[in-house]
């Protein structure tokens, strides 16, 4: 049975490294970019991704927010999940199916969730 594939995009590169291991541990393919541009750009390329991980703030023309409506209009049976250490969202600002997760998250926490979405 192949892997499900998870892009993490998030611009602190340790934290990035960080998540991708711990869902690779947790039994999942991984795929990682560092701003909206190169998760466009890989979404476009891998028709395997299920869900994707993304921090709100990207260094770059589009953040995370923009970037969760972007895949839900061109992706939309990929599942999205949004974090941000700085910023708290309303309901309204994020696509109705994502899931938000305010740092700091435990990395049990967000295995579980991509989890359940993608069941």
């Amino acid at each position: 049975m192949p892997q499900t594939s998870i892009l993490v995009i998030e611009d602190e590169p340790l934290i990035r490294m960080a998540v991708a291991d711990d869902l690779r541990d947790a039994g999942f393919h991984t795929l990682e970019a560092a701003n909206a541009e190169d998760a466009l750009e890989i979404l476009a390329a891998e028709a395997s991704i299920a869900a994707i991980f993304t921090d709100i703030d990207l260094h770059g023309k589009v953040d995370g927010l923009k970037l969760a409506w972007t895949v839900q209009d061109r992706w939309p049976a990929v599942k999205i999940i949004i974090t941000s250490g700085k910023r708290r969202i309303e309901r309204t600002e994020a696509p109705d199916s994502s899931l938000f997760f305010p740092k700091p998250y435990t990395h049990q926490a967000v295995i579980e969730a991509i989890r359940r979405v993608i069941s």
